[in-house]
């Protein structure tokens, strides 16, 4: 079976940045923030879980692979 989490950029500061991320596109009512310098990230419902944990990983991967940080969206597994 196979599993989806998608993201989405709601705002940047200088040193991080806000993502709303879930299950389904349309309703994505988690958000992660995510510090810029370390590249770590926390949930800002404290549960860390494995949608919070696919988001983080694929922001991450997505900015290692091109410098940037992803405005959207999405890991499959």
């Amino acid at each position: 079976m196979a599993s989806m989490v998608y993201f989405k950029k709601l705002s940047e500061q200088s040193d991080s940045i806000c993502y709303s991320f879930g299950e389904d596109p349309e309703h994505m009512t988690r958000r992660l923030t995510m510090q810029t310098k370390t590249r770590t990230s926390m949930p800002d419902d404290d549960r860390i879980d494995y949608a919070y944990l696919t988001a983080s990983r694929k922001i991450n991967s997505v900015f290692e692979e091109r410098k940037q940080w992803p405005e959207r969206g999405m890991s499959v597994s």
